[in-house]
C-alpha cells in the first residue's frame, strides 16, 4: 500500500509539473483547436466528442480522422514550447498566450503566436528572422522548463 501511495504522489506531481510548461484552458490545448488543421493552413475548432489526452493535456480535434491522424504522431502535431508565444519565449524567455488564429509552420512544427491590441508577434517574428528566433526561442524554453524542474 505504501509503495502504490508513494507512486500515486510521484505520478501526480509529475503530471502537475508537466502541466506548468503547457498553455492550458481548462485542461485544454490551444484553447480547442485542431492542431492536425495548421498543418493544412487553417486554423478550425475542434469538437468536444473528438479528444486525445497527451502529456497532460486534452487535445480536440474536428474530424475522428484528425483525431487518428494525431494518435498515429502525437509529437509531431503538438505546439512548440507548450503551446506559448513562440516570439515571446525567443525575445523575453517569457510564457505568453496566443491567439490560437495565429500560427505557422516552420519545419513541420507548430509555432503559436499572440496577436491583439494591435500586436502581432507573427508579423515580428518573420520581419525579424524566424530562423534566429527559432534557435533563441528553443534555447529559452529549455531554461523555462529547467527552472520548473
Amino acid at each position: 500500500m505504501k509503495l502504490f501511495f508513494t507512486l500515486f504522489i510521484s505520478l501526480l506531481f509529475t503530471t502537475v509539473q508537466a502541466q506548468e510548461n503547457l498553455n492550458l484552458k481548462n485542461g485544454v490545448a490551444t484553447e480547442g483547436y485542431d492542431v492536425v488543421t495548421y498543418f493544412n493552413n487553417e486554423a478550425i475548432k475542434g469538437e468536444k466528442n473528438y479528444t486525445f489526452k497527451y502529456e497532460g493535456a486534452i487535445y480536440q480535434f474536428s474530424t475522428s480522422k484528425n483525431l487518428e491522424i494525431f494518435k498515429k504522431n502525437p509529437e509531431m502535431y503538438a505546439p512548440q514550447y507548450g503551446g506559448y508565444c513562440a516570439y515571446a519565449v525567443a525575445v523575453k524567455g517569457e510564457k505568453v498566450g496566443v491567439n490560437p488564429k495565429s500560427f505557422q509552420i516552420l519545419d513541420n512544427k507548430l509555432y503559436l503566436f499572440y496577436d491583439s491590441w494591435g500586436v502581432n508577434t507573427l508579423e515580428k517574428w518573420n520581419n525579424e528572422g524566424e530562423e534566429e528566433l527559432q534557435k533563441q526561442a528553443d534555447e529559452n524554453w529549455e531554461k523555462i522548463v529547467k527552472k520548473k524542474s
